[in-house]
């Protein structure tokens, strides 16, 4: 193939019943690329993983893999395996059985199933659990117990529905780099499916970021974490503070008319897609310099600069959050140090770590939370209380 290209969706069309999902998706993936699809609860990332796996059936549009099409075989016939968020293990086996279940499926002879479910657990860190049940194991040991039992049949492309939900905070940080240093060191080609962006980000060499079916931006990492394609893309990637502007573009710059808790400001146009009008803002809270509003500004230059007032302040570890009023809005800003509520603050942008996109006529700025950050809105409802 002479674009490299391993796996390739073409106008994938899916849904369930009248529900239509899936909406004409393309999607090239490259041998022994890690990919990560990357979206909210109901986007269609599932449904995508299911698709390629076998599991639901396209209404329109092509899978194939090493120029064989696939689109039409059964699961076990695609060359591929799945691990399930739920690990899908059987209760009455042994870890050796259970890792070993899917070569007994095939036929292999007993001592080849033997040699190679004992090689895997030896590359897991599981030798000396052979003999156990799944109840007898933790979390993380049940979930390389899955990834073995993919591994075992040597597939051509392993794709991962979201296996590291039930685990807790800390094992997760472990398991998911075991999966990705695996995943190099094999040099197997992985779909892995996700709503959680710091694990995308950490895993996948190309992140693609999936709403309503269809797939609103897709990069490396790097990419749509500094470089979102659409407000939606910035939302979902952490820059979750919304401000409506208004902004003319003057050849190599973009000025901002005043408005609630900011003076007319010159920005650099840089290149962005940017026209004048409505313009959506938005940064991230860790983007932003929090001062009193007394206080001299270290530097100055191409930053946009907002007059407000700390209403609350939590403290979710290494920086303080505060929630600040600007006008009638309400922007979380971090900070090394504490403003008390009350406090009379300066909030200080710098352009680069300024998202603008124009605003259609007649629409409001998009309020789009991750499921990853629920918890900022929560502690401060609590600091309030």
């Amino acid at each position: 193939m002479s674009d490299q290209t391993f796996l390739r969706i073409s106008d994938l069309s899916a849904g369930y019943g009248s529900t239509r999902v899936l909406k004409g998706l393309n999607l090239s993936v490259r041998k022994g690329e890690f990919v990560a699809l990357l979206g909210s609860s109901g986007c269609g990332k599932t449904t995508l993983l299911r698709a390629i796996a076998g599991f639901a059936q396209p209404s329109a549009g092509s899978i194939t893999v090493a120029d064989r099409d696939v689109t039409r075989l059964p699961p076990d016939r695609r060359g591929m395996a799945l691990v399930f968020q739920s690990y899908a293990l059987w209760p009455h086996m042994t870890v050796a059985q259970n890792m070993g279940y899917g070569l007994k499926l095939k036929g292999l002879p007993r001592d080849e199933i033997a040699r190679r479910v004992s090689a895997l657990q030896d590359l897991l860190g599981l030798s000396q659990l052979g003999r156990r049940k799944p109840a007898a194991l933790s979390g993380g040991q049940r979930q390389r117990v899955a990834l073995g039992r993919a591994l075992a049949v040597d597939p051509q492309i392993l794709l991962l529905d979201e296996p590291l939900s039930n685990l807790d905070a800390r094992i997760r940080l472990k398991v998911r780099h075991d999966i990705s240093a695996l995943q190099k060191r094999l040099g197997i080609t992985a779909i892995h499916v996700t709503h959680d962006r710091e694990e995308a980000m950490v895993m996948a060499d190309r992140i693609v970021i999936m709403d309503g079916g269809e797939i609103a931006q897709q990069g490396t990492p790097e990419d749509v974490y500094n470089r979102p394609a659409s407000a939606f893309v910035a939302a979902f990637m952490g820059a979750e503070n919304v401000l409506s502007l208004t902004g003319w573009v003057n050849g190599g710059r973009i000025d901002i008319e005043p408005g609630p808790g900011h003076a007319h400001t010159i920005l650099p146009h840089d290149g962005r897609a940017l026209g004048d009008g409505a313009i959506e803002a938005r940064f991230r809270a860790e983007a932003a310099e929090l001062l009193p509003a007394d206080q001299a500004a270290s530097a100055s230059g191409e930053i946009l600069e907002l007059a407000g007032e700390v209403e609350a302040t939590s403290y979710p570890g290494g920086l303080w959050r505060h929630a600040v009023r600007v006008g009638g809005q309400e922007l979380l800003v971090d900070s090394a140090h504490r403003h008390e509520p009350g406090a009379a603050v300066r909030i200080r942008i710098p352009a680069d770590k300024l998202f603008l996109f124009n605003t259609r006529s007649g629409s409001t700025p998009s309020a789009t939370r991750s499921p990853h950050d629920a918890w900022t809105g929560r502690a401060l409802e609590a600091s309030k209380a």
